[in-house]
């Protein structure tokens, strides 16, 4: 919990139906494996004790007091085990037997939470047993469960004594299957985390169901949902139960077991993430306690013995955060943000009526993508690509490699070409305003950048186009860009998509060429140029080459994209802090991350180089906040912009101070 993350796990015991001391004893051990794996919260299936298929023997008195006991003993034997057991058993009380989760922390058990929608069709018959919930909280008195009074309700809140934001709520199996599930209105009140004990039988196709309705309802009550379901040894004489357990949060499965796996899953619930998303939505109220809640203090956040920096981190951690790892997804994924792009682009030409458009085409990545996007766009339109017009500028930096894919790939798409040098007019420039030429400092770069901006602008004015932009979010974030020069345009295409992505969108143009080509020979032309532009550093061009070679490689000035993607996504997107967000560098980047189906080839980093980096992106982000302030027009792509008019709206003259702290406490 240092860092926000709190585990937990779903254990599926092997049930002996009716058998309490056997069902017990599996129990207890499954609460040390799980204990023994750093986890904080185990929970256990609907009615587990006796096993949920016990039928009319639930209306057993020895039943009953068994049970009963089993219930006092799981507390006893856990005293000095530093995890919260939330168990399913039968609780006769007063005129009403009710099936029931005991809620045990610190070898007492904290509240008794009872079903509160009974089903009584189909398969189930549970109204011949079990009463629903009744509506009011009421105590069960002292020396029914232990030495103290048990509240015993449906609406019980379950918060850690020392971090009341860590709440735990309870709903049992037909709870979750119901038009308005008790667990929304639990994450109302404040509950972070949803156990559901259940007893689901599998049938053909209600693994997928369930699977839905536990990622669905976990998105909407933003929450982690801990699904623990019946599975081997309950009867089978008319049902067969599969153990599919389930952890999921804010709609992320994070954990599973198959079907009839025979598997106690554990996972990482990110706290803080949940807490800040909530936080973010107005929309999400979390009111004050209602006044029939009850909360119930217990000791939730544990130190455990295996709670050790170098502990793996039990849930899914991208290095890449906005590139799907697997490649289906980003297939998926590289069409949907093409297409937004488009759309956006399709109505800014409808709404101002222009025809044509002017693009400044390096032969980079970036000016490469904004391309392709103008083309679909055009294409969208039944526009004739003539009227885009792409002009290469080159400069003191150009090299012949970037010069010539730009000018090939403009030919193959046909689209309008022209070339105009700058250095005639910067070098005048420098004339002008007492320049030495010789003197490659800012003024010497920006000047280029400024220059290449004032021709497409003028240019379009001229052709009556709209000039396309092509800084991406990346360069954004870190305001490299040259202010009023290349930072600027008339619609900015790129401006919400990150390095790390913008590499696999002409990626997949560069395999879908047909999309762009119809000529098969040209095709293969076209694949070729787009590989060749990706396999070329990035770079700026703003200074002399070196031997026909690039002299000025962006990341090895400002950084690593994929390192600094990542802080961008966890600062904006989380609000994460400078330790957070090293902590979980430390796991995304290190050697050992690497898995099966990555997408990526991810470099690994000590944490003195992610600390150095880290440095770097902060000051950037903060000092160069008066870029982002004015920013043109562009669609927004992904759950993370930094658009002044619509997600972030920064002071330009914000201080760091605070975070800069972290940071040197950190080295």
């Amino acid at each position: 919990m240092t860092h926000g993350f709190f585990r937990v796990a779903a254990a599926t015991p092997s049930c002996t139906v009716g058998d309490c001391g056997a069902n017990t004893a599996e129990i207890l051990s499954l609460v040390k494996s799980a204990n023994g794996q750093g986890a904080s919260l185990v929970v256990f299936p609907e009615l587990s004790i006796t096993g949920y298929t016990c039928a009319d023997l639930f209306s057993q008195d020895l039943v009953s007091r068994v049970s009963l006991a089993a219930v006092r003993l799981i507390a006893e034997k856990t005293r000095e085990i530093p995890i919260t057991i939330v168990v399913g058993f039968p609780f006769a009380w007063g005129s009403s037997r009710y099936n029931c989760a005991a809620v045990i922390s610190d070898g007492r058990v904290s509240g008794i939470v009872p079903k509160t929608h009974i089903p009584n069709y189909g398969e189930f018959y549970e109204l011949r047993n079990f009463a629903p919930a009744p509506a009011e909280t009421t105590l069960i008195p002292a020396g029914i469960f232990g030495t103290e009074a048990v509240p015993f309700g449906s609406k019980l809140i379950f918060s850690d004594e020392k971090n009341p934001d860590l709440a735990l709520a309870v709903e049992l199996c037909e709870d979750l299957w119901v038009p308005e599930a008790p667990s929304s209105s639990h994450a109302k009140q404040g509950a972070l985390i949803i156990a559901n004990l259940s007893a689901s039988d599998e049938i053909i196709g209600k693994a997928a169901y369930r699977r839905s309705l536990v990622n669905v309802q976990s998105a909407k009550a933003v929450c982690a949902y801990i699904y623990s379901d019946a599975g081997a040894g309950e009867s089978t004489q008319d049902l067969v139960f599969s153990g599919h357990n389930l952890i999921s949060e804010h709609g992320v499965l994070l954990a599973e077991a198959l079907p009839f796996s025979e598997k106690m899953i554990v996972a990482d619930i990110d706290i803080r993430r949940l807490l800040h998303e909530r936080r973010r939505m107005n929309t999400f109220s979390s009111d004050t306690m209602a006044t029939n809640y009850t909360e119930i203090s217990i000791c939730l956040d544990r130190d455990c013995e295996t709670d050790t920096a170098d502990q793996m981190l039990l849930r899914p951690l991208s290095a890449h955060p906005f590139v799907p790892s697997d490649s289906q997804e980003l297939s998926i994924r590289c069409e949907e943000v093409l297409e937004i792009q488009t759309r956006g682009l399709v109505k800014r030409l409808s709404h101002t009526g222009l025809g044509k458009a002017v693009i400044g085409l390096s032969g980079g990545l970036d000016s490469t993508l904004a391309l392709l996007v103008t083309v679909r766009a055009f294409d969208r339109l039944s526009l004739d690509r003539t009227g885009i017009l792409a002009i290469t500028m080159p400069g003191f930096g150009t090299t012949s490699r970037t010069k010539g894919n730009a000018t090939r790939l403009a030919d193959l798409l046909g689209v309008s070409l022209e070339t105009i040098s700058i250095d005639k007019a910067v070098r005048q420039h420098f004339k002008d305003i007492g320049q030495d030429p010789e003197k490659l400092d800012i003024t010497y770069e920006n000047a280029q950048a400024r220059e290449r901006t004032q021709i497409l602008m003028d240019k379009a004015n001229m052709i009556g186009a709209l000039v396309i932009g092509t800084g991406d979010l990346s360069e954004l974030a870190l305001g490299w860009a040259t202010y009023n020069g290349d930072h600027m345009s008339m619609y900015a295409v790129n401006s919400s998509i990150p390095k790390t992505l913008v590499r696999f969108l002409v990626s997949r143009s560069a395999q879908g060429a047909e999309r762009f080509i119809q000529d098969q020979a040209k095709q293969k032309s076209f694949s070729r140029i787009l590989e060749s532009i990706l396999d070329t550093p990035v770079s700026p061009e703003l200074l002399p080459d070196t031997n026909g070679t690039i002299a000025q490689e962006t990341e090895k000035i400002v950084g690593p994209y994929e390192l600094h993607d990542f802080f961008l996504y966890h600062l904006v997107r989380w609000g994460s802090s400078p330790a957070r967000i090293l902590y979980m560098a430390e796991k995304a980047f290190s050697p050992a991350r690497k898995t099966a189906g990555d997408t990526m080839d991810t470099a690994s980093y000590t944490r003195k180089e992610i600390l150095s980096w880290m440095g770097v992106f902060y000051r950037r982000f903060f000092s160069q906040q008066f870029k982002r302030s004015c920013l043109p027009d562009g669609p927004k792509v992904g759950s993370v912009s930094l658009s002044p008019r619509g997600d972030w709206r920064m002071p330009s003259d914000a201080s760091a101070a605070i975070w800069k702290k972290e940071l040197e406490s950190l080295e």
